[in-house]
């Protein structure tokens, strides 16, 4: 039987930025006709149409006793009542984003066009820029404080280039209420390891938006025969006389870990999506784009395709 997967080399930062600016310039295209994003992303993804300090008009109404606003008497003269002027509230938002670098990350099956890890910094990095271009704060837990920059994307890659020993798991207690975060992983742990590493998300009041990077081997187990699978964090081995048997088994965990993280977010109005390495790295940023600005609601499980009724992990190993 021929290979069907291997582990990847650790991707190159800049060619990730790269391929995650092509990504970035796509998805307005993408969103025309479903989101406004020609017009809106420049002004900030979350359209926070409420009045307050800021440069640009939003709305007259009408002048009430006491209202401190300043009155349009231009266009009160056009009728018998008199208005005021709102200027819309502007306020850079602040989006930290994270892509998961454990060894896992760098699996890569045949039937994908790119390693996990790949996929993950490209999308991160493409966030980086769609949300610098807009005027948000981004940040990088362990790595930046939020900041807010037109080359937000290329500072991050930077960083990310000449840093060394960064956590599997970065420290999230810093992050405090009203901030976004996008966090991009495979998610192979146990959904207990990983509700209790996000735990602290939730008690903050943050609100996460979850990518699922999954290969397609993964999900379909495609492995017959006598097949030895290494763990990539810890180097252990296991030989299965006959992995064919093993799929059906294989398959109902690694459905029942999604539904389970997925319901999880779902409950607590954080957006959940899949993405898959056959697949296109636009279609992730277009769901987070829809979560992102559906005004505090969630997007629920998305997948990036059908796929098989089931996916499939057997904790974190590669064949």
């Amino acid at each position: 039987m021929g290979r069907i997967g291997e582990v990847q080399a650790p991707a190159a930062t800049r060619d990730a930025l790269a391929r995650g600016r092509l990504r970035a310039s796509l998805v307005p295209d993408l969103l025309v006709e479903a989101r406004r994003i020609v017009n809106t992303v420049i002004a900030g993804w979350h359209g926070r149409r409420k009045r307050g300090i800021g440069e640009n008009f939003w709305q007259f109404r009408p002048y009430v006793e006491g209202d401190s606003s300043r009155i349009d008497w231009r266009r009160s003269a056009r009728d018998d009542h008199t208005y005021v002027r709102d200027r819309e509230w502007e306020a850079a938002h602040t989006v930290w984003l994270w892509a998961d670098p454990s060894p896992s990350m760098l699996y890569k099956s045949t039937g994908a066009t790119v390693s996990k890890e790949s996929r993950a910094l490209v999308l991160a990095l493409a966030m980086a820029e769609l949300l610098s271009r807009s005027g948000e704060r981004i940040a990088w837990p362990g790595l930046t404080d939020p900041f807010t920059a037109r080359n937000g994307a290329e500072r991050i890659a930077a960083q990310l280039t000449h840093a060394s020993g960064l956590p599997a798991k970065p420290d999230l207690s810093g992050i405090r209420r009203f901030c976004d975060i996008i966090l991009i992983s495979d998610f192979l742990d146990s959904v207990e390891d990983t509700m209790a590493w996000l735990d602290v998300l939730a008690r903050h009041g943050v609100r996460a938006h979850l990518i699922e990077v999954a290969d397609p081997a993964e999900e379909t187990f495609p492995y017959a025969g006598r097949t030895e699978f290494t763990d990539p964090e810890t180097g252990e081995k296991l030989t299965a006389g006959r992995a064919e048997t093993l799929g059906d088994e294989y398959r109902l965990l690694y459905t029942a870990r999604r539904q389970e993280l997925a319901g999880w977010c779902k409950r607590l109005g954080w957006s959940f999506t899949v993405n898959h390495t056959d697949r296109l790295a636009s279609e992730a940023l277009v769901r987070i784009h829809m979560a992102m600005t559906a005004g505090g609601g969630h997007a629920g499980l998305t997948a990036g395709h059908a796929g098989p009724a089931a996916g499939g992990h057997a904790g974190r190993i590669s064949a």
